[in-house]
């Protein structure tokens, strides 16, 4: 793979008054779909901040500090942590992380012993696309029910939220479409500070924690004092500490939580793909597409020790490398470590809390919506040709099943549901109607073939 040209190299460090401007240039791009996630599933966005900065700090180091690459917040496991939680709590949903974690290290393992092909043949565009497809579609209602009622009311409808949402949308729209060059990577964190002044003007924002924390700071009496109210310990919820998972651990958490790990491998993979494209190395071959997926898991895995949701790698952050051609390490631990700062700071944490639902509910309708399209448009980039039965029936089936909100009651207390449900039915299908080669599309979705190879190259 050519080489493109660095502004700064992988591996170099740059200069101490740009290394943190350019740190918190990636911290800004993450930032508002990181602490989205957690507000939708009930998690502690300051937690949330903090885990991504450890995750990725623990990625750089798995991976050897090749991949300049930055993890936050999964929006595949919303759905799952939401599920899980009115079930199991939030503790079963950290089990149901941490088990997720475990997959990606048992799928990094089988890459380095068998390669990827098989990977791939699981998971072919006509499974994968579908099911991305249905993670933004069952989410829609959750969009809508933010934006148009009162936050903690049973269905009782609101105008001014309503506005505020659609303001808030439409503030993200325009940033999206207008924006150029950096700014162009932040339309979310654009669309949250728009919207959020907007829903000042109508008085539903409620800066009472805000004014608390601001009282505590200024009345500080000595350096102790200031410190001491300006940080705070993020609500971290630490298994065998806060929770026993042997206790609240069950069968119904695996069958909703874990089959996501899949179609969040075959996204990562994908990541791994643009990146390398991006900074003109091959990083499937080094350090290695074990090592990364080894990394995304190890993350989740902390995440889950912590009480923050999976972490994924962002293709925000790809954006600024390719516009920056700043490929540092260095530059992406950075903005970790600043993440982990800002999850410490009460301040930032009571100004995160005060987002009313309907500025999240408006960004949202074009953020899951977004989910589904990228599923969509996976099926046309890989030209998945449904005039094939065998395509059309795959699809049919994953789209009915996960919209549809289908589940399978295995016993009392397990159930296998919607998503979870659609993709394992999804994999099922693939692997028992004949024709497999025709769910390969034309076969770019990951390059089948060459990366196989360059798996096998870098295991040897």
């Amino acid at each position: 793979m050519k080489s493109t040209e660095a502004a700064i190299g992988i591996r170099e460090i740059p200069k101490a008054h740009k290394w943190l401007t350019l740190s918190i240039q990636h911290l800004f791009a993450m930032f508002g779909a990181t602490i989205l996630v957690p507000f939708l599933t009930g998690l502690s966005p300051a937690v949330a901040l903090v885990s991504s900065g450890f995750g990725t700090l623990a990625y750089l180091l798995i991976t050897r500090g090749r991949i300049p690459a930055y993890l936050g917040s999964s929006f595949a496991f919303i759905y799952p942590i939401v599920e899980v939680s009115k079930t199991s709590g939030v503790a079963g949903a950290m089990i149901g992380s941490f088990l997720a974690g475990l997959v990606y290290g048992v799928i990094a393992l089988l890459i380095t012993m068998f390669g990827l092909n098989w990977l791939l043949k699981l998971l072919p565009p006509v499974v994968v696309g579908p099911v991305i497809i249905v993670i933004g579609l069952g989410l829609a209602s959750t969009a809508i029910d933010m934006a148009m009622y009162l936050p903690g009311e049973e269905q009782v409808y609101s105008a001014t939220h309503f506005t505020v949402a659609l303001v808030t949308l439409g503030i993200t729209i325009l940033a999206t479409v207008f924006l150029r060059g950096f700014l162009s990577l932040l339309p979310i964190l654009f669309g949250i500070i728009g919207g959020y002044v907007f829903a000042l003007t109508q008085g539903i924002v409620d800066t009472t924690e805000i004014q608390a924390e601001w009282q505590n700071i200024i009345s500080a009496g000595s350096i102790g004092g200031f410190m001491q109210a300006l940080f705070h310990m993020p609500e971290f919820l630490i298994p065998f500490k806060d929770f026993s998972p042997t206790e609240v651990f069950s069968w119904h958490i695996v069958f909703i939580m874990v089959p996501f790990a899949l179609v969040t491998i075959t996204e990562h993979i994908g990541d791994q793909m643009v990146l390398s494209k991006v900074v003109g190395n091959n990083f499937l071959k080094d350090p290695g597409l074990n090592r990364s997926i080894m990394g995304d898991g190890v993350a989740t895995m902390i995440a889950s020790f912590l009480g923050g949701p999976p972490n994924t790698t962002y293709g925000e952050n790809i954006g600024v490398l390719a516009i920056t051609k700043v490929y540092s390490v260095f530059v992406i631990g950075g903005a970790a470590v600043v993440a982990i700062f800002f999850g410490f700071m009460g301040m930032s944490t009571a100004i995160i809390g005060s987002i009313p639902s309907a500025v999240m509910g408006g960004v949202s309708i074009l953020l899951f919506g977004t989910i589904a399209s990228s599923g969509l448009r996976m099926l046309i980039d890989n030209q998945v040709d449904f005039g094939e039965k065998r395509n059309l029936i795959i699809a049919s089936v994953i789209l009915v099943l996960g919209v549809g909100g289908a589940f399978i009651q295995v016993t009392d207390d397990v159930q296998i549901a919607g998503m979870a449900l659609a993709a394992i039915v999804g994999v099922l299908l693939n692997l028992i109607l004949p024709g497999k080669e025709k769910s390969q599309g034309n076969g770019r979705m990951f390059e089948a073939t060459e990366m196989d190879e360059q798996q096998n190259d870098g295991a040897a």
